[in-house]
């Protein structure tokens, strides 16, 4: 009760005509930014934050609160449309929402991941007033072998439900933690596959190899076979959810922000791991399993639910924790540094309507995101209307700005090349993009919570699976390893008994 208080108290220091106004600028600053590729919310807050000297600080965070929750639906649009991801979090949008813009149906792709954002951000900032301090004691007692756990958990679901066969996939997961592990090691300082060059020895920026392998290798594989098949403008179709599109995504809606909030609050990876695992678990639950790769709905829906109420979920360990989970989080936390507020267990107490204002304007933000992309949907959907020469052209050029702008060095462009033709030949052979990327995303982080796990056991490898949370998670992971064998068996065993009963009716 104390807690519905005061966020009453909030919603009226954030419905104040000044805190709605930030609230609008930082929704279409962040949406706008979030198309960029290379840019993405962390980097349009960081940008941001010496405009906001001037400013309050509860309309500094209100508008903080807005760019993040935009940035992430601008990041999904390009990725929809055209297989360009604008941020990291936006990666398993493309895999559905670009089939299904390529057979006419984007704009029904992006209202399914406006109502997802809606819904997850809703959901979970509904966990975030309730359940705050629960999630911030669990995350505090999770460890190396547990956050080890959930990583194995992620690579093998997306490996094993992608592409024709889990071989390929494991290939394509392969190829991304092996460009993961380009740069310095993050323990001993030595040099890995940087060849000499010191400007790979920061490593490969996410962002440079999310646009390579998407969209620099879709533009390539386009272009190779624009000759035989010369390209027509891709009809926009009917700018709303049927029915049918409703009764399919609306459980996807509802499960996304299960998966996304608990992942959001514990440091294991942000947005990424939960939008993995979300699609994974849709994939598996879909009564239309030959829908999917070519345009599946729920594989639009679930995710990008499940990526909002990860960010409801990353302020739960930065406000009760002064934790970052995410990049964001890392920014705002210097953003409150910079006004002189430290968070943690007191900041609820110390600062009241700095906290429930922030808290009331993400749901004033998630209601203006709706209304502004709603309408827009069959707006932006119209970009693929244009010849796809042209289409293609454009998203090449803003491709090397996005891939320029996150280092500024001219080499990121090279590599960016060199990444698209591997995504080209990924294509190519039938190899599944998206384990390749989640590998690049957490296979650094995966291979430092496994040497600090074993560091402490003393090199042993029981080390990995001394608590109950780790073996719970590996036994989920040898289901999933083990239902196609299982469900062969089931199968079998089921086959003999049914041609036996009429061989029994006969005697």
């Amino acid at each position: 009760m104390d807690a519905l208080n005061s966020l009453m108290d909030g919603f009226g220091t954030a419905l104040t005509p000044v805190n709605l106004l930030w609230a609008a600028l930082g929704v279409l600053l962040g949406t706008a930014i979030g198309v960029l590729p290379g840019i993405g919310p962390a980097m349009a807050v960081a940008l941001l934050l010496p405009v906001t000297y001037g400013l309050e600080p509860v309309g500094a965070f209100i508008m903080f609160a807005g760019i993040y929750y935009g940035a992430m639906f601008g990041g999904s649009t390009t990725s929809i449309l055209l297989n360009t991801p604008g941020e990291s979090a936006a990666v398993v949008a493309a895999m559905e929402g670009n089939p299904m813009a390529k057979s006419g149906r984007g704009a029904q792709a992006l209202a399914a991941a406006a109502i997802g954002h809606f819904a997850g951000g809703l959901i979970g900032t509904v966990l975030l007033v309730a359940l705050a301090p629960t999630v911030a004691d669990l995350a505090v007692d999770i460890g190396a072998p547990d956050y080890f756990a959930i990583m194995v958990l992620a690579f093998i679901a997306v490996t094993s439900v992608l592409g024709s066969s889990r071989i390929r996939g494991l290939a394509s997961l392969l190829i991304g933690l092996t460009i993961g592990l380009v740069g310095l090691d993050q323990m001993t300082g030595q040099q890995r596959l940087t060849f000499g060059s010191l400007q790979l020895a920061d490593g490969i920026d996410v962002v440079i190899v999310a646009v390579g392998l998407f969209a620099i290798g879709e533009a390539l594989w386009v272009a190779a076979h624009l000759r035989r098949r010369p390209g027509e403008p891709i009809p926009v179709g009917r700018p709303w959810l049927g029915r049918a599109d409703v009764k399919r995504t609306w459980k996807s809606w509802l499960r996304g922000p299960l998966i996304g909030f608990p992942f959001g609050a514990i440091p294991a990876g942000g947005a990424e791991i939960p939008t993995f695992l979300s699609y994974a678990t849709e994939k598996r639950l879909s009564k239309h399993p030959d829908d999917w790769g070519k345009g599946a709905i729920e594989g639009v829906a679930g995710p990008e639910s499940a990526a909002s109420a990860s960010a409801a979920g990353t302020l739960v360990s930065m406000l009760t924790l002064g934790l970052p989970t995410t990049a964001v989080a890392a920014v705002m936390l210097a953003a409150f540094q910079q006004y002189g507020i430290q968070p943690g267990p007191l900041l609820f107490e110390r600062e009241p309507d700095l906290v429930w204002g922030l808290i009331a304007s993400l749901f004033v933000g998630m209601v203006l995101l709706l209304a502004l992309n709603l309408p827009l949907a069959p707006v932006w959907a119209k970009l693929l209307r244009i010849p796809r020469p042209y289409l293609y052209a454009g998203i090449l050029f803003f491709a090397a700005v996005g891939a320029y702008a996150v280092g500024g060095e001219t080499i990121d462009l090279v590599i960016l090349l060199i990444i698209g033709l591997i995504g080209f030949g990924m294509r190519r052979y039938g190899l599944p993009v998206l384990p390749a990327v989640i590998g690049v995303i957490l296979g650094p982080n995966a291979e430092q919570q496994l040497r600090r796990a074993l560091q402490i056991s003393d090199g042993s490898v029981t080390g990995l699976v001394d608590t109950p949370f780790a073996v719970t998670v590996y036994a989920v992971t040898a289901l999933l390893l083990l239902w196609p064998l299982l469900a062969k068996l089931v199968r079998r065993g089921g086959a003999p008994a049914e041609r036996a009963e009429p061989e029994n009716t006969k005697s």
